[in-house]
């Protein structure tokens, strides 16, 4: 149960370090505000699925992730590391739920990851049953920026950018207490 005042649920779990997160000197972003470091940059997708992995063995039930990023970004190849990182069985297949919209993953914590990409609004989100899901899982969510609302305010919001050499750039933004933790968590690990 999460704790109201601190936010925190359990002690995150240190992952081995993939694309690192730069610091600039006396950055600490503000909840709510993109974080005014570089850019992680990662130049393959098994360095993709790699940071995910990082990310996923931080997370913990409650967190949730939205991804952001055009088609064949990667927001799926960062998903299948996040799952990794959550101790999915291998045997699961974690493929971008275009098409059913929201599949579920057991693991050392729950994944709960839905595609927003063909939902056209906030009322087709609530029959998705989202927002029961958050309290028993760590959630990934591709195509946030189609509907925000979809996730709660307090997420970390993932932007890839890929170039025209097929390098992934990603920018982190925390909305509140708990995924500013995880950004810390990150940037420690």
């Amino acid at each position: 149960m999460r704790d109201p005042v601190a936010g925190d649920r359990r002690a995150r779990q240190d992952a081995s370090p993939v694309g690192t997160i730069t610091e600039r000197a006396g950055s600490e972003p503000a909840t709510g505000q993109a974080s005014d470091e570089a850019p992680i940059v990662l130049a393959t997708a098994d360095e993709t699925k790699a940071w995910g992995r990082r990310l996923g063995g931080l997370m913990r039930v409650g967190d949730v992730i939205g991804l952001v990023g055009p088609l064949g970004a990667g927001k799926t190849t960062l998903t299948q590391g996040i799952a990794e990182g959550l101790q999915i069985s291998a045997h699961r297949h974690v493929a971008s739920p275009t098409f059913a919209l929201v599949n579920e993953h057991p693991g050392r914590v729950p994944l709960l990851h839905a595609d927003l990409y063909r939902v056209n609004s906030a009322a087709e989100v609530a029959e998705l049953g989202l927002d029961e899901a958050y309290d028993r899982t760590a959630a990934v969510i591709e195509w946030i920026d189609r509907i925000p609302a979809a996730a709660p305010a307090d997420h970390l919001r993932v932007t890839i950018k890929i170039d025209a050499h097929g390098v992934r750039h990603l920018t982190l933004q925390a909305g509140g207490p708990a995924s500013a933790r995880l950004l810390r968590a990150l940037r420690a690990s």
